[in-house]
């Protein structure tokens, strides 16, 4: 609820999340433009601090799903991390999402710098 959404996002509305096997999720964010977000999905794979692998589709265009693959490795000093999210239907929606997951990870990464 602190740090999900791109970059322009004014405040998460939602996260509910079931994280194991089969477990779905659902998510939602207001942009700064006062547009509303919603996302959901369910958990293909949870891998405790290794893998985690979920299906996403937006709630405007729930044909379009595609998997999200989320890999931890240690490293000195933390964790690396990788993020795969494929396929996409065309090039135009795969830059949005780039921009959107971009934003999050900023977000995130400011979040565990100062997690207030």
């Amino acid at each position: 609820m602190r740090w999900f959404g791109p970059a322009e996002t004014r405040r998460v509305l939602l996260a509910e999340t079931d994280v194991r096997v089969g477990g779905a999720y659902q998510l939602a964010f207001a942009t700064e433009d006062g547009l509303e977000h919603h996302a959901s999905g369910s958990y293909r794979e949870v891998e405790p601090q290794r893998r985690l692998v979920f299906t996403w589709a937006w709630r405007d265009t729930p044909a379009e799903v595609s998997l999200v693959t989320l890999e931890f490795t240690p490293a000195e000093g933390g964790t690396e991390f990788a993020f795969l999210q494929t396929p996409f239907v065309d090039q135009a929606t795969r830059d949005s999402h780039d921009h959107g997951w971009s934003g999050a990870m900023d977000r995130l990464a400011g979040h565990l710098a100062n997690p207030a």
